[in-house]
C-alpha cells in the first residue's frame, strides 16, 4: 500500500511524481538492514572490547555510525513518498534520494577517517588480543553484512524497468540513496572479512600489528568508494549531465528535422529513472507541441517535458 497522496482529477493535469520503479520496495529493505545493523553493532563493541581486538571494534563503531546513516536514507525514502505530490516541490521529490546519499557519503568518508585514526594510534600502542572469541564474532558480523547487502543489491545498479537497454545506461536509473545503504552495509562487510583475515594471522603467527593494519587498509577502500558516491549524487544535485549521458543528442536527433531547429535545450535528473527536459525550437513551419512530444515518445527516460515553439518568418 502506497502512502503517496492520490492525483488531482483533471485531463490537463499530470504527475510530478518522479520516485524509483523500487521505492517503496527499497525502503522497507533499508528499514529491516537498520534493524539487522543496530543489534550487530551492540555485539560487535561489547566482544571487542572485551576481547581487545581494534577492528573488532572498528567494525562494531562504524557499523553504529552506519546504522545512522541508513537511518538517513530510510526517512528520504519516507518523506519524499509522502510529499510525492506536493506542489511546493517545484519537481517532485525525486532528487531527495541524491541529497541523502550524498549526505551518507559524507557520513562514510568521516567512518573511514575515523577507523584509520583509531588503526594507526592502536598501531603505535599494541594490545594483546583474545583471538578464538574475537574471530567468532567477527565471522558472525560478516554474515549480517551480506544478509544485509544482498537485501538493498537488487536496486542498486540499475532501475529493471528501464527501456533503455544500452549498458552505460544503468547508472542513469541508479538510486543513489539505495546505493549509499549499500554500501555502508559493504563498507561493514569488508570490514569484518578484514578483521577474521587479521585475527586468523594473529593467531597463527603472533602478527598483532596485522590487526590494525587492516583498519587502515579498510579506511582507504572506504573512503574511496565514498568518494564515488560523493561524486555521482553531486552531479545529480547540480544538474551536471555527463559525457556518457546521450539524451541530448536524442532529442535533438528527434526533433531537428524538416527545418526545425533547437535554439535552446536543458535536460536535468527528476529521480531514479526520471529525466527532464526543456526544448525551444525555432521553425518556418510550426507545428503543435503535442506534435513534437510525439516526436520524443519514444525516449522513456523523459517524463516531464516543456515544449517552446517559436515561428520564423517565412
Amino acid at each position: 500500500m502506497s502512502d503517496i497522496p492520490p492525483r488531482p482529477s483533471s485531463d490537463l493535469t499530470h504527475d510530478h511524481v518522479f520516485l524509483g520503479d523500487d521505492h517503496r520496495r527499497n525502503e522497507r529493505r533499508t528499514w529491516l538492514v537498520i534493524a539487522l545493523t543496530a543489534t550487530m553493532m551492540v555485539a560487535e563493541i561489547a566482544a571487542g572490547t572485551i576481547y581487545g581486538s581494534m577492528a573488532l571494534v572498528a567494525d562494531g563503531w562504524h557499523m553504529s555510525t552506519h546504522a545512522g546513516a541508513m537511518l538517513i536514507t530510510a526517512l528520504a525514502y519516507l518523506f519524499a513518498r509522502r510529499n510525492a505530490r506536493n506542489p511546493r516541490f517545484t519537481f517532485g521529490t525525486g532528487k531527495l534520494g541524491d541529497l541523502a546519499g550524498f549526505a551518507s557519503a559524507i557520513v562514510l568518508v568521516l567512518i573511514a577517517l575515523l577507523i584509520g585514526w583509531e588503526s594507526l594510534l592502536r598501531l603505535l600502542n599494541p594490545v594483546n588480543i583474545s583471538f578464538p572469541q574475537a574471530i567468532s564474532v567477527a565471522v558472525l558480523g560478516l554474515i549480517v553484512n551480506l544478509v544485509s547487502a544482498w537485501l538493498l543489491r537488487g536496486g542498486h545498479f540499475h532501475d529493471h524497468h528501464a527501456h533503455d537497454h544500452h549498458a552505460h545506461d544503468h547508472g542513469r536509473h541508479r538510486d543513489h540513496n539505495l546505493r549509499a545503504a549499500y554500501l555502508h552495509v559493504l563498507a561493514d562487510a569488508l570490514t569484518s572479512l578484514l578483521a577474521i583475515v587479521a585475527l586468523t594471522a594473529g593467531s597463527m603467527f603472533g602478527w598483532i600489528w596485522l590487526d590494525p593494519m587492516m583498519g587502515i587498509v579498510g579506511a582507504l577502500v572506504i573512503a574511496r568508494w565514498s568518494w564515488g558516491l560523493i561524486r555521482d549524487a553531486g552531479a545529480v544535485l547540480l544538474d551536471y549531465i555527463p559525457p556518457d549521458e546521450n539524451l541530448p543528442e536524442k532529442i535533438r536527433a528527434a526533433i531537428e528535422t524538416d527545418g526545425d531547429r533547437i535554439t535552446d535545450l536543458h535536460v536535468w535528473r527528476l529521480g531514479p529513472g526520471h529525466h527532464g527536459a526543456i526544448v525551444s525550437l525555432a521553425t518556418r513551419a510550426p507545428k503543435s507541441p503535442s506534435q513534437y512530444r510525439s516526436k520524443l515518445a519514444h525516449i522513456h527516460q523523459l517524463s516531464h517535458l516543456t515544449i517552446e515553439v517559436e515561428p520564423l518568418p517565412a
